[in-house]
């Protein structure tokens, strides 16, 4: 006997003010999330890319087409419940940043790491006011505590809705300072996800490119591009 599975039964999705934000309609029935909560999102914008997944649906709904619709039920079903637990998960990727793991060799790989993360964590330390340390090699450094007060507190300042987009951000990247470089505007998503596999594409030259690889890749890419984008329409 085969599952159940939800059908579409409306005929327009529209989105409307509501109490703290915006939220969507179908028909005259308010979206709800899977724990039953009222959808409601902070901007008038993600309403609309919220109604415009449902309205894209034809005849059995499919959520995996739907991952604006997929982020806010996250917000306000997971996040805003688990806050502090979901900012301490964010914010631990600080004490073992990406950048912060550098080489041991080959030089051309040493130098190009440091073209590329020197600068950005230099910003970290003047504009999050988080210095880190950097080593080369596998063995972890440990950051100073201060540091780490201060990178959780920068993560703290996020909306739910933010920290949705922030935790792809940082979990695919391995790096919470490119996260919160691409959420202040730093780095663009693209130019983000390059910086974050440079050792991969120093790889692919040295030895080409794997099929599985690359296609395991160009999804994680996708997937880091729409957390840039859920975040721009956090407002």
């Amino acid at each position: 006997m085969s599952g159940w599975t939800a059908k579409r039964f409306w005929k327009t999705a529209t989105v409307e003010a509501a109490e703290g934000g915006f939220t969507v309609r179908l028909d005259a029935r308010p979206v709800k999330t899977p724990a039953k909560r009222l959808l409601v999102v902070p901007t008038e914008g993600m309403a609309a890319v919220i109604a415009a997944e449902w309205d894209a649906q034809q005849g059995i709904i499919r959520p995996d087409t739907m991952p604006h619709t997929r982020g806010a039920n996250s917000a306000i079903d997971k996040v805003t419940p688990l806050f502090d637990a979901v900012v301490d998960e964010i914010a631990g990727y600080g004490g073992s940043d990406l950048l912060c793991y550098r080489a041991t060799d080959p030089e051309p790989l040493i130098a190009r790491q440091a073209a590329v993360w020197d600068p950005l964590v230099d910003w970290a330390a003047q504009d999050l006011n988080a210095p880190l340390a950097v080593t080369a090699g596998i063995i972890p450094v440990a950051q100073p505590p201060a540091v780490l007060a201060r990178l959780r507190g920068v993560v703290a300042g996020h909306s739910p809705f933010q920290l949705v987009a922030l935790h792809d951000l940082v979990a695919i990247s391995g790096s919470l300072v490119l996260g919160l470089a691409v959420a202040r505007g730093r780095l663009s998503a693209d130019d983000a996800f390059a910086v974050s596999r440079i050792d991969e594409s120093w790889q692919i030259e040295q030895w080409g490119a794997d099929e599985e690889a690359a296609e395991t890749e160009a999804l994680r890419r996708d997937a880091f591009l729409h957390a840039s984008r859920f975040f721009g329409l956090c407002g």
